[in-house]
């Protein structure tokens, strides 16, 4: 590994901790001493768009490129030579001369209801105000209690878990996989299984990106790779570019391998969760795995798509 590698973050705990368990991974594989750290793999943070705007929906202000763009010009500029993400925050179509280089082990992808006055959504009273600025989990909490109501609710982890303590909202969602990473499981009334709530497509999954011409940049984070990670984040992000996804319509994504197989459930949903259009399905797997995990997650994109018709085209 060359000498210095300067890793590119957003300032908040969970992008911090996703920061540091990749440089802790590449210091692991390549032998990097802990006093060595500061010198070898320094980590730059980097402010964005996505955290500057927080009094809007982001799908308002420009969609999931406000997380990255800064970082883009970061690495383009040779401020830093890495950028470490939380996939479901990376548009599928990346800049030019950048690519995702690593994919680590997936943490829990799965929703976490953040409430204190219940313990489900179904236990929540009729007209309970519901704070969120995913149009995902809006369409999906409308879907299964069109009675409640909707409002904004944006911020990082601490920031959103302030305001349901405050009383802005009477419950909230938050990725289990950033409670996890940040050691707030606790502050979860629930998990919310795959069938309640469809998670984000890659949620839980931290990529790492370089520039396409930096040989020893994608050396060190090819060492650092999962790969059934990666298989999922093949298929998620297939169907997501098929639907043309983004922030600004609702879609949810979920593939995992299964000895020797992939499962994948994939749905869209109208932005008023009144209609919903559904895939699920478990595939062999060939040799060429990511192929398959792709072609799976575009035929889904396809076919919705085909189905959902005009119905999709909703968000403004």
């Amino acid at each position: 590994m060359q000498s210095r590698l300067t890793i590119g973050t957003r300032g908040s705990p969970l992008a911090l901790a996703q920061a540091h368990e990749t440089q802790a991974r590449l210091a692991q594989r390549w032998g990097v001493a802990d006093s060595d750290l500061a010198d070898a793999l320094p980590i730059e943070i980097i402010k964005t768009s996505g955290d500057r705007i927080t009094d809007r929906a982001l799908l308002e202000a420009g969609g999931k490129g406000l997380f990255t763009k800064e970082l883009d010009e970061a690495m383009a500029d040779g401020r830093i030579d890495i950028a470490v993400h939380s996939l479901k925050d990376v548009p599928v179509v990346l800049p030019q001369g950048f690519i995702l280089a690593a994919f680590l082990e997936r943490e829990d992808p799965r929703d976490a209801f953040i409430c204190r006055k219940a313990q489900t959504l179904s236990d929540l009273p009729a007209g309970a105000k519901i704070g969120t600025a995913s149009a995902r989990r809006a369409a999906q909490t409308l879907n299964a209690r069109p009675d409640l109501e909707i409002v904004l609710l944006r911020g990082n982890v601490g920031t959103r878990l302030a305001k349901i303590e405050a009383g802005e909202a009477d419950a909230t969602y938050l990725a289990h996989a950033g409670l996890n990473r940040l050691g707030l499981a606790h502050e979860a009334a629930s998990v919310l299984s795959p069938e309640e709530m469809l998670p984000a497509a890659c949620q839980g999954v931290v990529a790492v990106q370089c520039r396409e011409n930096d040989p020893t940049a994608r050396e060190a984070l090819a060492a650092i790779e999962h790969d059934d990670s990666a298989l999922a984040a093949e298929a998620e992000r297939a169907f997501l570019t098929a639907l043309d996804g983004s922030c600004r319509t609702p879609l949810a994504a979920l593939a995992e391998r299964e000895e020797g197989r992939l499962r994948m459930r994939a749905a869209a949903y109208a932005l008023d969760g009144s209609s919903a259009w559904t895939r699920d399905e478990t595939i062999a797997l060939s040799d060429n795995v990511r192929a398959d995990a792709a072609a799976l997650g575009a035929r889904f994109g396809d076919e919705i798509r085909e189905e959902a018709g005009d119905a999709l085209e909703t968000a403004p």
